[in-house]
């Protein structure tokens, strides 16, 4: 019995698998938490454009996060009509970064990256504000008269003069005092805000958030955070995908070859829903076009055997070799 009862749960294992794949397009979720995921953005393998592939995650199914070469980052809201995500790093200063005196405090903050080979960008409407640099080695001057003095050096000061270094956003009065220096410099690399960071207390990001058509740049108002923009690869075959008059498929793509697949309700189509022709799935496969799911039946079948390989165990004794940790059943 003790030969067999391997070969048995096996066997039992292999026969409770249901072949029948569920369709991939019910398997995308469609949203984080309050915040949707739609084409080109997905969090789930093959769901989505494979150029932000394990690019977010969700946690629990209510948190979305944004991976980075410098760390993953809560993501606080995502646009589709104006493509962009809006990222919280919680080391940056806040308002509520300050100490019982209403100094700026030093805070070990890692500058905030992104990988270039992506379709991801820092967005231009990011500022980026410094406090309690080193004067002997960031040129902290108020910009314009500086660019006046040194009109070749202007890209090299850190400017003292900045709006939002004198209204920064929920605190205008916070910098008030003067204990705490400030100045605000757009870094064109993540090596430059790397090398300011090392003569910096620390930083903060501010993005402006377009909040009306009307009267730019008027309708704007200034929210900590990052702007992070994305592109939205716009294709024949996705169109074609998304057609209601075509099934309304799913945009997605084939895990192991990232080509395009059309995810439908009855399979995966490579053009539209309604072609006729979908692909089959390999449940040894990791995409989510060969997720296997387990019958109730097998389930039950697999309980019921280690109940009585346990009831047998019970009233069994090993005499040949030793059950340890590697060869042990249960």
């Amino acid at each position: 019995m003790d030969f067999l009862s391997p070969l048995l749960v096996a066997v039992i294992i292999f026969l409770s698998i249901d072949t029948h794949s569920l369709a991939q397009s019910s398997l995308c979720r469609t949203s984080c938490g309050a915040i949707p995921i739609r084409y080109p953005l997905g969090i789930d393998d093959g769901c989505g454009s494979p150029y932000y592939r394990n690019m977010l995650i969700c946690a629990n199914a209510s948190r979305l996060f944004l991976r980075t070469p410098s760390g993953t980052y809560p993501v606080a809201a995502v646009d589709y009509t104006d493509p962009h995500l809006v990222v919280n790093d919680p080391s940056m200063w806040s308002c509520h970064s300050s100490g019982a005196d209403g100094a700026v405090l030093r805070r070990t903050a890692n500058p905030f990256s992104l990988d270039t080979s992506t379709r991801f960008s820092l967005s231009a409407k990011n500022d980026y504000l410094f406090f309690n640099c080193s004067g002997e080695s960031v040129i902290v001057e108020p910009k314009p008269a500086f660019c006046e003095r040194f009109p070749d050096r202007c890209d090299s000061a850190c400017d003292s003069a900045a709006y939002l270094c004198r209204n920064p956003p929920e605190c205008p009065d916070a910098l008030a005092d003067r204990r705490t220096s400030c100045c605000s410099y757009y870094p064109k690399a993540s090596e430059s805000l790397r090398l300011l960071l090392q003569h910096c207390s620390t930083y903060a990001s501010v993005y402006w958030r377009t909040v009306g058509a009307n009267f730019p740049p008027y309708d704007q108002v200034p929210e900590y955070g990052i702007r992070v923009d994305f592109e939205i690869p716009v294709t024949t075959k996705c169109l074609q995908c998304e057609d209601v008059r075509r099934g309304g498929g799913t945009c997605g793509f084939e895990t192991q070859s990232r080509s395009f697949l059309c995810l439908c309700d009855e399979g995966n189509a490579t053009t539209y829903c309604t072609d006729g022709t979908y692909r089959g799935h390999r449940a040894s496969a990791a995409a989510i076009a060969g997720t296997t799911t387990v019958s109730v039946a097998g389930a039950v079948g697999i309980g019921a055997l280690v109940w009585y390989l346990r009831k047998i165990r019970k009233n069994s004794v090993v005499t040949c070799g030793v059950q340890s940790n590697e060869n042990r059943l249960f």
